[in-house]
């Protein structure tokens, strides 16, 4: 098996959540296949959430800890997010991290244009995001359509570049006892072995 550069970002403003215990189990087991691994929690990054201008002329400065956040982007082959699905978005803390970050000249590119897109700039890497609801299955295909699955997939990485990018969901999370929780781990644990 090849081995990977994995950067790992723990996705939920909480110091303890469902995401940390994916993130950990994830970044645990591709350590032990082999991997290089980079991890990062959400919690501990201090930064203005707030972009604060209309356009991208004036960028406000990225704080040291989103230089750091660019820096392992770039850095890794495989790009793994495990969030929260908080009112049919993500949580507000890490839309700001996109927000401030994903900037163009860095992850896309606003001078060079396909079908009036900005041609994305992080070519040559894979995602997966790991991501719990509380909404029943049914209602989260049927009735909303996975749209923030497809926000996440589409939107977020396949517009960096970020390619293939795949999705595990794990549904009705915040209630759910360990009986639910152990298989959902054990399932992390095997795309963490795998690289995936």
């Amino acid at each position: 098996m090849l081995t990977k550069r994995i950067f790992v970002l723990n996705g939920h403003p909480a110091e303890t959540s469902l995401s940390r215990s994916f993130a950990e189990t994830y970044a645990k087991a591709a350590r032990a296949a082999g991997h290089e691994v980079r991890l990062m929690h959400l919690h501990d990054l201090s930064f203005d959430m707030d972009y604060g201008f209309a356009g991208y002329a004036n960028p406000k400065p990225l704080e040291p800890m989103l230089a750091s956040f660019q820096a392992d982007v770039d850095w890794a082959q495989h790009i793994v997010l495990t969030t929260p699905m908080w009112w049919g978005g993500l949580p507000a803390k890490l839309k700001g991290l996109i927000d401030r970050t994903f900037l163009p000249g860095w992850a896309f590119d606003t001078r060079n244009q396909r079908m009036g897109m900005p041609l994305p700039l992080k070519v040559g890497r894979t995602a997966r995001a790991i991501v719990t609801s509380d909404t029943p299955g049914p209602f989260f295909w049927l009735l909303y359509r996975k749209a923030l699955l497809k926000q996440i997939k589409g939107q977020i990485f396949h517009f960096i570049g970020l390619k293939p990018a795949r999705i595990t969901h794990f549904a009705q999370a915040s209630d759910a006892g360990a009986d639910k929780v152990r298989p959902w781990l054990r399932q992390v644990e095997r795309l963490g072995t795998g690289g995936l």
